[in-house]
């Protein structure tokens, strides 16, 4: 059975963001069409701004033109500021002077909020001409009988001020806040390229360090075939998975990135501590003698640290590869309530790789991934030889 009492509910969520997708003329239009009806209204007549003591003047067809050119611009008041308060302007000042005293003269305060808000070019134009434009309003009101002091108009042409003024510090309120938009989406855009740029070195930097040794040595296997064959297929392979991760992570430049993907863990899937068991067997098949040791079990929402655990034993046995090749290396994940502890190191007793370079940056790059997630990271070289990666990374968020 349909619940009746839901449905009024749907609908008005719904209202805001269906009107916000109107145009704004179609918005300011009601706000017009109120004021039009409510100045036609007997009981509103003579019920308006009145200044001067000139005697209100019965409603007829020339009040109606007049309601028409004060009201019916507002509509436009966002579109066409200046034109809007022109003719508002125009239908004030025949509103006063022919002494009808209508309700739509509240529509010059709505237009001069609008210009001083949405009127991009010419403000200052528009502010001295509108002053002396007040002064023979003031002057000419005077002649038709209002009788009005100097200093009641003084009075209301500063009402006048302070409400474009209300306008202009709307508009200087709506453009600080565009600008720090920009600037938001600025940041952003930097930080998602500083991320993408680290995960192209992780996965290329030790996918092209391991195909590299592994190269290497297939000179000196010439004849030993099986020898050979077996380290040329490791090439291949590492060469498949520097793929693989790399079409996960261009995936993630997709406009369609999340709606499905190959390998079961959908595109642009981030490398966890549940894949070490991998690294660890490629880096070995390179020729490195690794001890692997993993205590307790990655917790449900480890978040973003598996991630960054992974990422950190990833750099360093590449380290490995390029500068201690062969050397005896270990690495231990400790996993606990609150945070994942990484610990690689190896003796120093290996050779340097022909032909790979490095710039430092995986290991900075490290520094600020671990620190952004609060927590702890050193590479320092070990006293008695070698060095030793260690990483503190709390668990349990999701950013």
């Amino acid at each position: 059975m349909i619940d009746l009492r839901r449905l009024p509910a749907v609908s008005l969520g719904r209202l805001p963001d269906t009107w916000r997708r109107f145009d704004v003329t179609v918005r300011d239009l009601p706000l017009a069409l109120l004021l039009v009806t409510m100045s036609l209204v007997p009981a509103f007549h003579g019920a308006g701004t009145r200044i001067g003591e000139m005697a209100t003047r019965p409603f007829d067809a020339i009040a109606a033109l007049v309601v028409a050119v004060e009201c019916l611009p507002l509509a436009v008041r966002r579109r066409w500021p200046l034109a809007c308060l022109v003719l508002v302007s125009v239908g004030f000042a025949a509103d006063q002077m022919r002494g009808y005293h209508l309700v739509a003269g509240t529509a010059l305060p709505f237009a001069l909020l609008s210009a001083g808000a949405y009127l991009e070019r010419h403000r200052r134009a528009a502010i001295a001409a509108g002053s002396v434009l007040y002064v023979v309003f003031a002057v000419a009101l005077n002649r038709v009988g209002a009788n009005e002091q100097t200093d009641e108009y003084v009075t209301f042409y500063l009402a006048l001020a302070l409400i474009w003024g209300v306008g202009a510090w709307l508009r200087s309120t709506r453009a600080a806040e565009a600008e720090r938009r920009l600037r938001v989406a600025e940041a952003t855009r930097t930080a998602e390229r500083t991320r993408i740029a680290r995960e192209l070195h992780d996965v290329v930097t030790h996918h092209v360090t391991a195909m590299v040794v592994q190269a290497e040595a297939a000179r000196y296997l010439v004849a030993a075939p099986e020898r050979l064959d077996e380290t040329l297929s490791t090439v291949t392979d590492t060469g498949r998975r520097a793929i693989t991760d790399l079409r996960h992570l261009l995936d993630l430049l997709n406009p369609d990135h999340g709606t499905g993907g190959e390998d079961g863990g959908g595109p642009g899937r981030a490398p966890s501590a549940g894949d070490l068991d991998a690294l660890v067997e490629q880096t070995r098949r390179a020729g490195q003698p690794l001890e692997f040791t993993r205590v307790g079990e990655a917790a449900v929402a480890a978040g973003s640290a598996e991630s960054v655990a992974y990422r950190v034993v990833q750099e360093a046995l590449t380290n490995v590869l390029k500068y201690a090749h062969g050397s005896r290396a270990a690495v231990e994940v400790r996993y606990g309530e609150k945070e994942i502890t990484v610990e690689v190191g190896n003796d120093g007793s290996g050779s340097r790789a022909a032909a790979v370079g490095g710039g430092g940056r995986g290991l900075t790059g490290l520094s600020e991934r671990v620190a952004a997630l609060g927590g702890e990271f050193s590479a320092d070289p070990r006293p008695g030889g070698g060095f030793v990666v260690r990483a503190r990374i709390p668990s349990g968020s999701a950013s």
